[in-house]
């Protein structure tokens, strides 16, 4: 039922009203329906903790508008929300708090440690899906889960259980990344790698079996020669051939270590020389390996020195260590040089300190169906969009290493396994791996580790459903939801969480087989199609940071711009899987965009009544009351060609030059050229045609509505309800859009026939406008209205059509006079289709004056001109300025020329 429209735009008001209305009558409700294709998407889900930042608004802007688009198509859809629990994150700052009330988790223990954290998720988590709703996130709320739920965390259990029993967890001993922050293992994918400017020492270790000779080593980590246990160098640099199998004093504390030969050295690295730390580098452990080195720990978890290191050293931090380490082997003359020295050290991704490696007993995850993850991208079962993004996952897989999957925290899916009490736990054979645990529990005590989040929400898009759970809801759903539609995200977890997700469903989803067809492949992936975006980063490209102050409140810019200005804004400005380059003054497109629609359909209002517009059959039906004109079937023209743009650009993932499509069609094509052309039908109704050009009017804001729907949903569907779209208690989601061709079709059945021929014309009278426009703005009269325009027709044909609309053409190319001449000597002019344009510039300007002010002008750039060649001719100039200094007076010489060329154009045409 039609509504009458406001003066002015208030977002605020709308987008609380059109939420509260949605939520209310369930309209992102996903069912199961029978008979209708299914669409899915499962939300990458933020921490629980976490708040709205500019990734989020992107990210789940694009899900949003994927979600949307499927509803008008009619599909069963279904936006699968939730939040992860965030281990490290939460477990940090549950910890700080017990620590500013002066005790630990280890003082208050397990249980009460995770009373502490359930009740920080509880205060500060959920915040974030709230404000997602403000940004408008069409979820299916009542299905929102958390990854620490129980029947979430069950089917965590469940496969840890199923990856055990067939042989892919294992547990093992080995050097791991380690958090003295967090004191935790990570994950190869969980360390940044920084440059750090730093010191390289140059030493010298004394060989045992000749007194006074020496080998020099350089390291960058004096703090761990406590640890060493070898010298190593290349079996092929003669320099040492003679000392392999002899020994050196280790300076402190003072011990005999062998000298060996390992072709991991780099004979050209340093001196040559390689000190072997094996419980404190990767390559000494292997080298350690290699040569049964015995491992000496000289670490403690917090990053201070343990009691292996000596009573000088044990208990001191591990940087203050080096320099203290650093000072005693100049004191020992020992230190033979020191410089500075930059390399890449590994920090710790969320507590952003630098990493340790840590000998530490871990459980891993030897990957499952890494070829036929690979093979599901290759064989385009699954599409990176943009492609390029294939090689960077495939890349990752073909030099893959098992996940170590095990965290020492307490606030997570604890690791369900058990061992016996007083026996080995070393021995397999003292363990009880299942997802409820022993029978007798006082006999046995659970691992205390967690596993990696990422280690939970690998199984998220089939977990949620309730897998493993064979009961008819769960198996129902599954079979019509998954695998799900569309994964957006960004490219920086492809790693983390794509790749996982895929391989977690090409395993566990479905019964245990080695090998799978393709078929079988296709029907256990989690998701057929993966958008990935791009990161938003400043204007300068740096990231967004609280710190550097250049990160905005998400809210704040929807109180300012609304939460549509804001969707149309931040996907107008994304490029295809590239980093944004982020600033208000960039979005306000979105809010002015907001405004002009709802303008335009005031505009549309306030001619004529709109109640006629419940269905697309009674709009077609007003269309016949007269034959359309050159503009009404360009404007359906153009409809229908847009339609057809934003099909593609949905079928190929083209979300960049979706707003651009239907910002140039709505302002452009509508408003700036239709509803000008047409302005004297839309207002004259004593005109046979005022009906045929309002019914125009109201199939194209109509279809422009559906578009648009899917980016701005809330003024949209305030606007679909004030223009009488739809019948009172229904929603524009209810109405299917239809594809260009059935709309075409649609036109064709009711007699309305879009002329191809017709609309071309147009689209030369819009070209000649713009042509006389440029023109116009060329001799700065562009805002002058009485100017006079001759043009000179290219053939009869064409003379016909400017005849027609020379209404049109001098109204909106701003001249009180157009007359058609055969031939028009000394004026400026543009060529275009339909002929040429020119400007009489006697009814335009004093043109007397006008070449004054330009003879000025060029006899001052001409003098510019001199000066700049003379720099350039001037050997003392270019070659003793600085190269950028030189090219830039190239430059602005060049840009003179070209100015002074143009000015001497526009003088000789006066």
């Amino acid at each position: 039922m039609a509504q009458e429209i406001n003066q002015g735009y208030d977002p605020k008001e709308v987008e609380s009203k059109w939420y509260a209305a949605w939520e209310k009558n369930g309209c992102f409700e996903g069912e199961v329906e029978e008979g209708k294709d299914a669409y899915s998407i499962m939300i990458p889900p933020p921490n629980v903790t976490g708040i709205l930042h500019m990734g989020h608004v992107l990210d789940n802007t694009l899900q949003d508008i994927f979600i949307r688009r499927a509803r008008l198509e009619g599909k069963s859809t279904l936006w699968f929300p939730g939040t992860d629990h965030a281990s490290i994150a939460t477990q940090t700052k549950v910890e700080q708090a017990l620590r500013n009330e002066g005790t630990s988790r280890r003082e208050i223990g397990r249980e009460k440690f995770l009373e502490r954290a359930w009740q920080w998720s509880d205060d500060h988590g959920g915040k974030i899906l709230n404000q997602l709703k403000k940004l408008g996130a069409s979820c299916d709320w009542r299905r929102t889960t958390f990854t620490m739920d129980e029947e979430y965390e069950r089917s965590v259990r469940a496969a840890f259980v199923k990856l055990f029993e067939r042989g892919y967890i294992y547990r093992g001993k080995r050097l791991v990344n380690w958090c003295p922050s967090s004191q935790t293992a990570l994950s190869n994918e969980e360390v940044i790698m920084k440059p750090q400017k730093g010191k390289f020492w140059k030493m010298r270790y004394e060989i045992v079996e000749e007194p006074g000779r020496y080998i020099e080593i350089s390291t960058t980590r004096p703090e761990t020669i406590m640890g060493d246990t070898a010298v190593a160098v290349h079996p092929d640099d003669e320099r040492y051939a003679d000392l392999v199998g002899k020994h050196v004093w280790r300076p402190f504390p003072r011990a005999e270590i062998p000298i060996v030969a390992d072709r991991a050295v780099e004979k050209d690295f340093g001196t040559g020389a390689l000190k072997v730390t094996p419980a404190h580098d990767q390559v000494d452990f292997e080298i350690g390996k290699r040569h049964n080195l015995p491992l000496i720990d000289v670490m403690n978890p917090d990053g201070t020195l343990s009691e292996a290191a000596g009573p000088e050293f044990a208990g001191m931090e591990r940087f203050a260590a080096r320099k203290v380490a650093a000072k005693k082997l100049e004191e020992l003359g020992l230190l033979v040089d020191t410089e500075d020295y930059e390399n890449n050290v590994g920090f710790s991704e969320r507590a952003d300190v630098p990493i340790e490696p840590r000998l530490s007993e871990q459980w891993y995850l030897k990957y499952p169906k890494v070829e036929e993850a690979k093979a599901a991208v290759e064989r385009g079962i699954i599409k990176f969009h943009p492609k390029r993004w294939e090689k960077v996952y495939l890349h990752w897989l073909n030099n893959i290493q098992d996940w170590c999957i095990s965290r020492q925290l307490w606030w997570g899916q604890r690791i369900p396994v058990w061992y016996k009490k007083g026996e080995d736990r070393l021995d397999p054979k003292n363990w009880h791996v299942s997802v409820d645990g022993p029978s007798d529990p006082e006999n046995w005590e659970q691992d205390e580790d967690a596993l990696d989040t990422w280690a939970s929400s690998y199984i998220w898009p089939f977990a949620c459903f309730g897998w493993p759970n064979e009961d008819e809801k769960t198996l129902k759903e599954l079979a019509h939801f998954y695998p799900t539609s569309t994964l957006v995200t960004g490219f920086d977890i492809i790693f983390f969480w794509v790749a996982r997700m895929i391989m977690a469903g090409l395993e566990l989803y479905g019964d245990d087989k080695k090998e799978l067809t393709d078929d079988e492949i296709a029907a256990r992936i989690p998701f057929k199609d993966i958008f990935i975006h791009g990161l938003i980063r400043d204007a300068k490209g740096r990231k967004m940071s609280k710190t550097l102050g250049n990160s905005p409140d998400p809210l704040d810019l929807i109180e300012k711009f609304g939460a549509d200005g804001l969707r149309f804004g931040i996907i107008n400005i994304a490029p295809s899987g590239s980093d944004i380059l982020f600033s208000e003054e960039r979005i306000e497109i979105g809010r002015n965009f907001s405004n002009k629609l709802w303008n335009a359909c005031r505009f549309r209002q306030m001619n004529g009544s709109v109640d006629a517009n419940a269905s697309l059959d009674a709009i077609l039906e007003r269309l016949k009351t007269s034959p359309l004109d050159g503009y009404s079937n360009w404007i359906l023209n153009r409809m229908l060609e847009t339609m057809r743009e934003i099909e593609g650009q949905f079928a190929k993932f083209e979300m960049h030059q979706l707003t651009h499509s239907l910002y140039n069609f709505v302002w452009g094509d509508f408003c700036d050229w239709y509803v000008e052309a047409a302005k004297a039908l839309l207002q004259k109704k004593e005109d046979p045609r005022h009906d045929m050009a309002l019914a125009v009017s109201d199939l194209v804001i109509r279809q422009a509505l559906q578009l648009l729907h899917p980016v701005m949903p809330h003024i949209t569907e305030e606007l679909w309800h004030a223009m009488g779209y739809c019948e009172e208690g229904a929603f524009i989601q209810d109405t299917v859009l239809l594809t260009a061709d059935d709309l075409a079709a649609q036109l064709a059945a009711a007699g309305v026939t879009v002329d191809a021929a017709a609309a071309e014309n147009v689209e030369h009278v819009k070209e000649l406008i713009t042509k006389a426009r440029s023109v116009k703005a060329e001799y700065n009269v562009a805002s002058k209205r009485d100017v006079t325009l001759f043009v000179s027709a290219a053939d009869a044909a064409s003379a016909k059509i400017v005849s027609e609309n020379l209404d049109t053409i001098k109204k909106l190319a701003g001249a009180a006079t157009i007359e058609l001449k055969e031939t028009v000597d000394g004026c400026p002019g543009a060529v275009g289709a339909l002929g040429t344009v020119y400007l009489d510039l006697s009814s335009a300007i004093d043109v007397a004056a006008e070449k004054e002010r330009l003879g000025k002008e060029l006899a001052k750039l001409d003098g510019a001109i001199k000066a700049g060649s003379g720099k350039l001719n001037s050997p003392n100039f270019v070659n003793k300025a600085p190269a950028h200094v030189v090219e830039g007076a190239r430059k602005q010489l060049a840009d003179t020329q070209a100015k002074r060329d143009e000015i001497a154009r526009l003088l000789e045409s006066l």
